[in-house]
């Protein structure tokens, strides 16, 4: 599955359960302050040790989180689980530039040319501080550490540029670390590939 769309999928998910929430329990609280208002009501009525009122409120907000997690979770296990066939580029990070290497040892700076059409496998290290690689257009941001390497993937679409983001504060041009990224149609990406 396509990572953003269960980034996509998972955000909606909790944003409407919440909205939902909110309206409902924003309604009940109306209702039960004028319906049981202290002039209606003056001997407040005593609800402890009403076990089917505290198990209600305690099995429907655990199903809730627990089905918020299950999206959740199967969101994050497809931005995990890299599918066969990917172009794989090393990314290197440093104050204030991303650097990409290809299998072939082309090297470029802070431009990512990838195929249409494919799932594109970024393995991601920092040579300094911790940075931040962040792709909004196909939802994946991965922290960038020394020694420590890590991965993200994507599938591209149609072509077209888009932008790259370090989203980690790494220094004082921390806002000049941007780079783009490129989605080229197959051929173009393979002619770009032996280009010196």
């Amino acid at each position: 599955m396509d990572p953003v769309v269960g980034v996509d999928r998972a955000f909606w998910y909790i944003f409407v359960v919440s909205a939902v929430l909110l309206l409902a329990i924003t309604a009940v609280m109306i209702y039960f302050v004028i319906r049981y208002r202290r002039s209606r009501h003056p001997v407040p009525a005593d609800i402890r040790d009403n076990w089917k009122l505290e198990l209600t409120w305690t099995v429907i907000p655990t199903l809730i989180a627990l089905s918020m997690f299950v999206v959740g979770w199967n969101s994050y296990t497809g931005l995990r689980t890299v599918p066969p066939g990917t172009v794989q580029v090393s990314v290197l990070a440093q104050m204030f530039s991303w650097i990409f290497i290809y299998d072939n040892d082309k090297e470029t700076e802070n431009l990512l040319v990838v195929p249409e059409h494919t799932p594109i496998k970024l393995n991601i290290e920092s040579l300094d501080v911790i940075h931040s690689f962040y792709l909004p257009a196909f939802r994946v941001k991965v922290d960038a550490i020394k020694n420590y390497p890590t991965y993200v993937w994507f599938h591209t679409r149609e072509p077209g540029e888009f932008d790259i983001l370090c989203t980690e504060y790494c220094g004082l041009d921390h806002s000049q670390m941007l780079a783009q990224l490129k989605v080229v149609s197959r051929q173009e990406y393979e002619t770009w590939l032996e280009e010196d």
